[in-house]
């Protein structure tokens, strides 16, 4: 495996020995009830990154206060996950903003911590990671469909909510590097389509760019590096990202955007942590269509510099076949690393 220095060598563009793996077996739904005790044959594949936990605050209250204030929690309803509203209201904004989680709780980093140290001692490359922020969190609170009409119709509530998230992630921000000090942080959120970003790239600049260069600014000021995982066509705003400080990008996903026009326009600026397609080439394709995939990867988007590492574009789901999840493994260690 790779060193913590040589993980930032391909990020920084500094020359690394071969490309890192990170996120290459991310095991989706339904795949291990499906395979079980199988997937143990590619314990061996070992990835270059250490992920460990990024505490968010809960939904429901919590002792310690380290949770949203969301008054009418109780009320909500099974619906699907875009029309799930935590804070369907406007009415209750004040009471979430006049006391935010708190972020000071005990223990809230510890987990973390303890694999931090355990990592570092080895040399190893500690990513610290939690799933979404500026995007996907606010939607969860308004609901997909509300949000959307939001950004029009309620800006200032809007802005207000975006700036108790922001100052909520940036005081979590600052006591990780505190405790856990880790080499690179990681969030995700969705922006894009099949074919476009799920808002207009200016509704991206006014509501959620300002609050990315803000606490990504965080992180590139205490040299953490900075990895996004947004999923869709997101090809109108990635010079936007790298503005605000982005450092990783993830997945690039096959068949939303062209491969090789993402790599011409922005090769060079950006680190590529490109995803192996696993809604079509990974589920259905033969292992050596996969073997080709891999090698196109790193054809398009490596470069002797680096900026280019191998990952699974979402969660390997069920359905896909254990030689191709071999193929695609091996093929990601062998490839031009001879």
């Amino acid at each position: 495996m790779l060193s913590r220095d040589e993980v930032r060598a391909a990020i920084r563009f500094a020359h690394p020995p071969r490309p890192p793996q990170a996120f290459t077996k991310w095991w989706g739904e339904g795949l291990a009830e499906q395979y079980g005790s199988q997937l143990a044959q590619f314990d061996s594949y070992e990835e270059d990154v250490v992920v460990v936990p990024f505490p968010c605050p809960a939904i429901e209250p919590r002792a310690d206060g380290f949770y949203w204030r969301l008054p009418r929690i109780e009320n909500r309803r099974k619906v699907g996950r875009d029309a799930d509203a935590l804070l369907p209201d406007w009415a209750d904004l004040p009471a979430l903003l006049a006391d935010l989680p708190n972020t000071q709780a005990p223990g809230l980093f510890d987990e973390a911590a303890r694999l931090a140290r355990a990592a570092h001692a080895q040399g190893r490359y500690v990513l610290i990671h939690h799933w979404s922020l500026m995007y996907e969190r606010i939607w969860s609170f308004r609901g997909m469909q509300n949000l959307l009409l939001d950004y029009y119709d309620s800006p200032e509530e809007v802005h207000a909510l975006h700036r108790a998230v922001a100052e909520t992630e940036n005081r979590l921000l600052l006591r990780a590097i505190r405790e856990v000090q880790p080499d690179g942080y990681m969030i995700s959120d969705d922006l894009g389509g099949q074919k476009s970003l799920m808002m207009s790239p200016a509704t991206f600049r006014e509501f959620i760019k300002p609050y990315y260069r803000e606490t990504w600014g965080i992180a590139r000021a205490h040299d953490v590096d900075v990895w996004l995982h947004t999923c869709g066509n997101i090809a109108d705003i990635i010079g936007d990202l790298i503005d605000c400080g982005l450092s990783v990008l993830h997945p690039i996903q096959k068949h939303t955007m062209d491969w090789e026009e993402i790599a011409r326009k922005w090769k060079g600026k950006v680190a590529f942590l490109v995803g192996m397609d696993v809604q079509d080439t990974l589920i259905n394709a033969s292992p050596e269509a996969v073997r080709r995939e891999v090698r196109l990867m790193r054809d398009t988007f490596d470069s002797p510099a680096g900026g280019f590492l191998y990952a699974a574009g979402n969660g390997i789901v069920a359905g896909t076949p254990l030689e191709n999840i071999k193929a695609f493994l091996e093929e990601c260690r062998a490839y031009g690393n001879a």
